[in-house]
């Protein structure tokens, strides 16, 4: 396996492009989950009713993703995914601002109605849970991406766990307390469940990544092999603001 670093070739990857449309896709399907409904866990922390929008059952599939972007391909390539994955929230949400502006057609307004799509999708159509997305994803992935690429140059390499449950720890927080304020300023959630919501989403969303390592150790370690590379962030400029 090779140890790969800034200063290496540009490599051919089999599995990358793949990756990152799953990351994408998880993206844009977890905003949609989002606005769409809220989900009562039944349960209480306390005098906190535990609750989270729906959003959050796929969303740390995303981190995951993030995080075995970062270990096998390095922090460059899990940077221009991020970015992509931006793209893509910011034209789903510029479909559904046009299918919303759209005349309805008498049956589907009788049966359905633009009031209905409003409240279920208007989210998205307004821009309400985009802003939000974005401003929570640029906090938390990339800190996610960034903790993972410098604690792999620490570590040399080892405790893998230590690496995602870490980054995620700071990452979802930076990323679930962004997303629930800007949502809630926009109108998208009531303020009376934002503390519901923001504590369900990071108790949820650490959780699943907590649960999910060996599964993380299983792909990263298959991907490592399958591709032949191993990759380290020496020399990296952690920006975010740079696309290449």
């Amino acid at each position: 396996m090779e140890k790969e670093t800034n200063s290496a070739p540009a490599t051919q990857f089999k599995y990358l492009d793949l990756i990152t449309i799953v990351f994408v896709l998880v993206l844009v399907l977890s905003n949609i989950a989002s606005s769409a409904k809220i989900i009562d866990w039944g349960i209480s922390l306390g005098a906190l009713r535990l609750s989270f929008d729906a959003g959050t059952l796929l969303f740390p599939i995303s981190y995951i993703f993030g995080d075995v972007l970062t270990e096998v391909y390095g922090y460059k390539r899990s940077r221009r995914t991020i970015w992509l994955g931006f793209g893509a929230l910011i034209f789903s949400a510029l479909v559904f601002r046009l299918v919303q502006v759209l005349p309805g057609e008498a049956v589907w307004e009788s049966s359905v109605g633009q009031q209905t799509y409003d409240l279920v999708l208007g989210s998205i159509s307004t821009g309400g849970i985009v802003l939000a997305s974005l401003a929570g994803f640029l906090a938390g992935s990339f800190s996610n991406a960034i903790i993972m690429a410098l604690m792999k140059l620490l570590t040399k390499g080892k405790y893998l766990w230590m690496r995602t449950i870490g980054s995620t720890i700071v990452g979802e927080a930076m990323d679930t307390f962004t997303f629930i304020l800007v949502a809630s300023a926009l109108g998208v959630f009531p303020w009376e469940i934002f503390w519901s919501l923001t504590v369900t989403n990071y108790i949820f969303k650490v959780g699943v990544e907590a649960l999910m390592t060996p599964v993380t150790y299983w792909v990263v370690n298959h991907l490592k092999k399958s591709e032949g590379v191993d990759f380290f962030d020496e020399g990296t400029k952690f920006s975010p603001f740079i696309f290449k």
